[in-house]
């Protein structure tokens, strides 16, 4: 009877282990709101760059770091980051693309592009809390309207990206094409990738959180995803956070807008790392063909080069990030 017991016990633990996408969080993992707000003052990059900055983390892309992102270029081979635009309207694109050709040599392209659709970068000037943007910017909301943001535009990013990319990729730690929706990404998850794929996310870098949005849109079709009332996502659990500040990312991109939901803190990733840490985010980014390529050169690092549009006052960017191993 006690080895039939033992048996089953390591059966059931087995069984617990191998469920790689558990919606479960561990012990320890769940963020009160108390605790969410106390980080806004205690992780808080506010000041750390001077009471004018308005490029966040970006400022921790130094010249130094540029040109170790430079050198990683051994094979010259590059591939883009960015989503195909896409011109059809689905329950997780109310707003496509409208392309239209003008003439035979002409065409013109109009979009809306904030949301969980399109590939672009948000500005620090895209989310706020209460009328309060990253490092204490507080707009006029009339003005904005008329003139766009006198701080924390896009136009700040005019110069491009260029610094290290890391690509942490879930699915392939979990032996999976992709997350199913609502799975949360917790730091042990980050860190077994790191410990797997033998790199580490520092200061400067930007990092690539692959959930598989773009695999399992393609296998099973469109689905309600983000903040919407039923939307479902797989992304970084809020208790990530800290773990982003001590790590000192300096842009973050994922195949959606990095939060997961439902969550009891709806958007926290995103939110938090715009308002304060001043982090910019590339959105909806597929991530399927970076994937491809990093396991192929069996590297996860890269040099991440990106240049939004020059907007001034603008919230943000489409864009094609590039990824040149």
């Amino acid at each position: 009877m006690r080895i039939f017991l033992f048996v089953l016990l390591v059966g059931a633990m087995a069984v617990g282990k191998g469920s790689s996408q558990s919606t479960t969080p561990p012990a320890g993992h769940v963020v009160t709101e108390a605790e969410y707000e106390r980080w806004k003052t205690e992780l808080s990059n506010w000041g750390r760059w001077g009471k004018d900055d308005e490029i966040g983390a970006l400022n921790l892309i130094t010249p130094a770091k540029r040109r170790q992102a430079a050198a990683l270029v051994k094979d010259g081979d590059s591939v883009s980051l960015a989503h195909d635009i896409d011109t059809v309207k689905a329950v997780d694109n109310p707003y496509p693309y409208e392309h239209k050709m003008l003439a035979i040599g002409r065409d013109s392209l109009a979009v809306n592009y904030h949301g969980i659709a399109h590939s672009h970068l948000d500005s620090l000037a895209h989310i706020n809390a209460n009328g309060v943007f990253y490092n204490g910017y507080t707009p006029d909301e009339a003005t904005v309207m008329k003139e766009g943001h006198a701080k924390n535009s896009i136009h700040n990013l005019k110069n491009g990206i260029f610094t290290r990319g890391v690509l942490i990729d879930i699915p392939r730690l979990k032996g999976v094409p992709y997350l199913e929706p609502g799975t949360p990404i917790y730091v042990e998850d980050l860190e077994a990738w790191e410990k797997q794929a033998g790199v580490k996310v520092g200061p400067g870098d930007a990092l690539f959180v692959r959930a598989g949005v773009w695999a399992r849109r393609k296998a099973e079709g469109p689905w309600l995803r983000g903040r919407s009332t039923g939307g479902r996502s797989a992304g970084l659990d809020p208790s990530v956070i800290p773990w982003l500040k001590q790590r000192d990312v300096a842009v973050m991109g994922s195949d959606h807008p990095q939060y997961v939901s439902p969550s009891n803190l709806p958007g926290a990733i995103h939110d938090f790392a715009l308002i304060y840490l001043g982090v910019h985010l590339f959105d909806n980014l597929d991530l399927e063909a970076l994937s491809e390529a990093a396991a192929a050169h069996n590297r996860w690092e890269f040099l991440l080069t990106a240049a939004p549009l020059p907007i001034r006052g603008g919230t943000g960017s489409p864009l094609n990030p590039i990824a040149t191993f």
